[in-house]
């Protein structure tokens, strides 16, 4: 997998330690050499491709990243655990995330 120094940003990010739309971009800037404008327009059209495709049915693989799985569920009853009334809960689409194995070897090792 390509490093283009995400990974040190560390102490860059935010208190929260996450990375955003504007940490891409910033990382885009410095080691493409494109200009600010430019590197946040790359970063939202690569997010916006990725959310075009996962609307429109279809999954999105990252080598060397994960994948990300739309799964159709199945009406189902629930409980409220209050009450213990069922409640029917309705069909829908939801969205996995799966790391790919190069991903889960880099967090486990730090």
């Amino acid at each position: 997998m390509a490093d283009l120094g995400i990974a040190r940003l560390g102490s860059e990010a935010d208190a929260h330690n996450t990375l955003t739309r504007a940490d891409l971009a910033d990382v885009v800037h410095r080691k493409l050499g494109l200009s600010r404008a430019e590197s946040a327009s790359l970063v939202e059209r690569v997010l916006h491709h990725m959310c075009h495709s996962l609307s429109d049915g279809r999954n999105v693989k990252i080598s060397g990243f994960g994948t990300f799985i739309l799964r159709d569920k199945g009406e189902r009853v629930g409980r409220n655990p209050k009450t213990g009334v069922e409640v029917p809960i309705a069909p829908r689409r939801v969205m996995t995330f799966r790391a790919s194995q190069i991903m889960r070897d880099r967090i486990t090792k730090g």
